[in-house]
């Protein structure tokens, strides 16, 4: 029989729960992680990894289509869905495989089942029909159990044809027609995923704009690029209903002038957010503090009931893995009293990966201006950097919102091509309270396109030399 006594329990291995009991073994706790389903959690399995790599089939398709621009002549493509789909299976397989293999080298026990808190320092395992196989104790625990898709009224999700992000990655055939309700970055990447593979894509947005989170020069670069791949983008547009209705869906909508019409296609994906795993786990009883829904935590990640902690999604926004795993390290560091930092959500990318991608940090123009900034803004765009022209990828934009009185990056916005790998360069000058003039003095390689970064710190004072 597995020991039952731990120093820390974590209850979900996603990013969060695995990288906080991986980090919680270095310190020398004693670790158990309880998980009811694959290790790993929804965004190895059901969420980051394998939609990236559906995403990078929509690349390469995209290339297809576009191959004559390079020179080279392709006829008579076949796509295999099922194998596109398979691939990104597989590779869900190998990192839910990769976390086992961690939890073995690192001396975490692994718990199969539903975590329960009866009390603070216990953690019940129960299995699906509510019966307890094991009871644990520990002198901390962390809460990480995610989140799932949002269900609001009036969208019938029957999961074969009005749809969630997860069937979405696992059709077994390309639809003709397809309606996304929601443009934030689960509806984006899914529609450009399937737009590349030859579905009539219409995104419906309730917000003025698509990423609405983002700053609005992003939105507007996106929308742009996906109306010239001949995606319908309805903004300021409210869902009614969208229900399954024979082989295919009805979605009744509402625009801004108070409008309805009805639309039609074989799928809709409900893409209108997440909502936090707080259900069954003990919360109510333990008088543990909600917020809208989430977990309430401070700067190290603890609840109001002594040693109960809490991270990644469950614990609120924004709903990103590397928040998520970010949180799990600092929450096992203090648990362990060694010292740690609290955690600084200004220098947290938010990261879109369609294509354009979309990648920003800090503050977008618009907040900056509200929260009473001298605001400098330096622009660059891809078309103008030699990079981007020679790789056919002009796509988008660099763009720093710059505090006009001591030079320092308050905020960075990309879309292009490499979004999601250049963002880091800023948020590493955020965390430093760098200045426009230290980007602008360190050397970048050329050709690249993070020298539009430099360019564009140079833009904000006039400085920019190659637009």
């Amino acid at each position: 029989m597995a020991d039952s006594n731990f120093d820390l329990i974590v209850i979900g291995s996603g990013p969060g729960g695995y990288t906080a009991a991986i980090r919680a073994h270095q310190l020398g706790l004693k670790t158990a992680i309880v998980e009811r389903d694959r290790l790993g959690g929804v965004c190895l399995n059901w969420g980051c990894i394998p939609t990236k790599a559906l995403l990078r089939n929509a690349e390469h398709m995209h290339f297809l289509n576009h191959a004559a621009d390079f020179g080279f002549s392709i006829e008579g493509v076949k796509v295999d869905f099922e194998r596109v789909i398979g691939r990104s299976r597989e590779v869900a397989d190998v990192n839910s495989s990769g976390v086992e293999f961690l939890m073995k080298k690192n001396i975490v026990t692994v718990f199969k089942g539903n975590g329960f808190i009866p009390q603070a320092g216990t953690v019940e395992v129960r299995d699906n029909d509510g019966t307890v196989t094991d009871t644990l104790t520990a002198r901390a625990i962390i809460i990480a159990t995610g989140a799932r898709p949002r269900m609001i009224p009036g969208i019938e999700v029957d999961f074969k044809r009005v749809i969630t992000s997860t069937e979405a990655m696992l059709q077994k055939e390309i639809p003709k027609s397809m309606i996304i309700i929601g443009a934030g970055a689960i509806g984006v990447e899914f529609a450009y995923f399937y737009n590349a593979f030859g579905t009539k894509i219409t995104i419906i947005e309730m917000q003025p704009r698509v990423v609405p989170v983002e700053d609005a020069d992003s939105s507007k670069e996106l929308e742009r690029a996906f109306k010239k791949r001949k995606m319908d983008i309805l903004t300021e547009t409210k869902v009614l209903s969208a229900k399954a209705v024979g082989d295919g869906v009805e979605v009744v909508v509402e625009d801004k002038k108070g409008q309805q019409k009805t639309l039609t296609a074989d799928i809709a994906l409900n893409a209108v957010g997440v909502v936090g795993n707080t259900e069954n786990i003990g919360l109510e009883g333990l008088g543990v503090t909600m917020e809208r829904g989430w977990i309430k935590v401070d700067e190290f990640l603890r609840t109001n009931v002594p040693g109960i902690y809490s991270i990644g999604d469950v614990a609120g926004a924004p709903w990103l893995a590397h928040k998520a795993s970010h949180e799990g390290i600092v929450a096992a560091e203090h648990i362990a009293g060694h010292p740690t930092h609290g955690i600084n959500y200004k220098t947290i990318p938010g990261c879109t990966y369609c294509q354009p991608q979309v990648a920003s940090v800090g503050l977008t123009e618009a907040k900056a201006r509200e929260l009473g900034y001298d605001v400098k803004v330096g622009r660059f765009p891809f078309k103008a950097s030699g990079k981007a022209r020679a790789i056919g990828e002009t796509d988008g934009f660099v763009k720093l919102v710059i505090d006009g009185t001591y030079g320092e990056i308050l905020g960075g916005h990309i879309v292009g091509v490499e979004a999601t790998e250049m963002i880091a360069e800023i948020c590493t000058a955020i965390a430093a309270e760098a200045t426009a003039e230290t980007l602008i003095n360190t050397i970048h390689a050329h050709p690249t396109l993070s020298e539009s970064v430099m360019e564009a710190a140079a833009d904000a004072y006039g400085m920019a030399v190659n637009m």
